[in-house]
């Protein structure tokens, strides 16, 4: 599981709640927050960090606890290589089996998660975390990154699996294309401009922030 911090980030947001008097959070005691951040979970796939940048983000504003998928047997380096793989596994209906493995996923009650969009659908390691474990009655949120062309059918499949789940109104931001050889673009100036989004967005559907 990991845990990281924006430094430039949070002295941003610091800044702005000296410049304001005030933070956008609601008053809470420590307990009430302590037991709502024990209940949150933040599942991510990230090929090139993107994913896992805003991952941490939402991290940053919600808390919980956050895990990496990862395959039994990984991905190749190159490129093309998986893309020809996904699209193979696509099409066979492969599910690629984790190395990860959550075996206290029934204290989450909330469950981020989050991908890219490969092959303008849900990647096949995420169809795998979601037919492996039993998410009924929990609330799942989903988070995209992608190279430009949007979500694909993404959200759609992971209504379509989670079926048994409240699912919450989805997130999805542009990030880096490497086919083009861009890789991690959310960050420096671009990733204050995420940071925004995502903090808008998680007023929107109502995901209390930590003070």
């Amino acid at each position: 599981m990991k845990s990281h911090l924006y430094p430039a980030l949070l002295f941003f947001l610091c800044l702005n709640i000296s410049c304001n008097g005030k933070s956008t959070s609601q008053p809470q005691d420590e307990e009430t927050i302590a037991q709502e951040s024990s209940n949150i979970l933040i599942v991510y796939l990230s090929r090139t960090n993107n994913t896992e940048a805003v991952a941490e983000m939402i991290q940053d504003f919600v808390g919980g606890e956050m895990v990496e998928l990862q395959l039994k047997d990984p991905y190749p380096e190159n490129y093309q290589e998986i893309v020809d793989q996904v699209d193979r596994e696509n099409k066979s209906g492969y599910l690629p089996p984790l190395a990860t493995e959550i075996e206290n996923i029934d204290q989450y009650d909330t469950i981020f998660i989050g991908f890219p969009t490969w092959d303008m659908q849900l990647p096949p390691p995420m169809e795998s975390f979601l037919h492996q474990y039993d998410l009924s009655g929990k609330t799942v949120i989903p988070f995209n990154t992608n190279g430009g062309y949007g979500i694909g059918s993404s959200f759609e499949d992971v209504q379509q699996i989670a079926n048994e789940s409240r699912i919450l109104e989805g997130f999805s931001v542009e990030g880096g294309s490497e086919r083009d050889g861009v890789l991690l673009a959310i960050k420096d100036e671009r990733a204050r401009e995420v940071w925004e989004e995502v903090k808008d967005w998680l007023q929107k559907i109502g995901v209390s922030e930590n003070p």
